[in-house]
């Protein structure tokens, strides 16, 4: 038997911001944020519940405390977490609403046009419940986008700032629109080698051996829940992205 009640377990964090409401970290790649099938421990609750000492909200259930929002395991960035219930209300409120300003930067397979809008439907995919796929009878989902460098005609960094927070909204829309994110094993292209030619062999297998997605939640920005000051916060791209970068200039 497993214990529907994660533990306090005494794991890092690199916390950007925190007050008696909230907490702003950091999460590396590879970290869960809340215990689930497969990932019992070692997630970003587990450390929160460490490092906040029972002051968290209660309102996600005891799995889930203080988590208002989350992004994937293999996704790097900004989260920030509501330390009581009235913090996780009034945040909450801001995510529905789509005041709450988020952007990220991915790298993704291709050319890609300047800037851009994508506008559409997202939902649970009916054969792969792991996966979701394009459907009229989805959530919308908008993601702005802006080409901020292309890497020599195989790859691009767009930043991408979230309208709507879809559950994989980023990787399905831009694997969909057929430039998928580098290293993305759910929503990966068969296709990869149409960008292979005898000039970019070294690059090519770099960008194909990246060990997860190449996405990065750069920026958050919303209002304080008590204060109602505006709180906006960055993260610098994690070592991993910064070395695939730094590998085409």
């Amino acid at each position: 038997p497993i214990s529907a009640k994660p533990e306090p377990q005494n794991i890092p964090l690199d916390i950007i911001y925190e007050d008696q409401d909230i907490i702003v970290v950091n999460k590396p790649a590879g970290m869960v944020v809340h215990p689930g099938f497969g990932n019992q421990d070692q997630t970003l609750v587990n450390a929160l519940l460490y490092h906040c000492k029972g002051t968290l909200s209660g309102i996600g259930g005891v799995s889930r405390p203080g988590i208002v929002h989350r992004i994937d395991k293999d996704t790097s960035g900004i989260l920030v977490s509501a330390k009581n219930d009235y913090s996780h209300l009034k945040l909450s409120t801001q995510f529905k609403e789509h005041s709450i300003t988020r952007s990220y930067l991915a790298i993704v397979w291709g050319v890609i046009n300047k800037k851009g809008v994508i506008e559409n439907n997202i939902s649970r995919h009916p054969y792969n419940r792991k996966k979701m796929h394009i459907s009229k009878n989805g959530k919308l989902g908008i993601t702005h986008w802006k080409l901020k460098q292309n890497f020599s005609n195989i790859a691009s960094l767009i930043e991408c700032n979230l309208k709507t927070g879809r559950t994989h909204q980023i990787r399905v829309q831009f694997a969909n629109n057929g430039n998928h994110l580098i290293g993305d094993k759910v929503y990966y292209n068969p296709k990869k080698k149409r960008y292979l030619n005898k000039n970019n062999q070294n690059i090519f297998n770099l960008l194909i051996n990246f060990p997860r997605q190449a996405l990065h939640a750069k920026h958050l920005s919303f209002l304080h829940p008590t204060t109602n000051e505006k709180m906006s916060f960055e993260s610098e791209l994690p070592d991993d992205i910064n070395n695939l970068i730094s590998f085409f200039i």
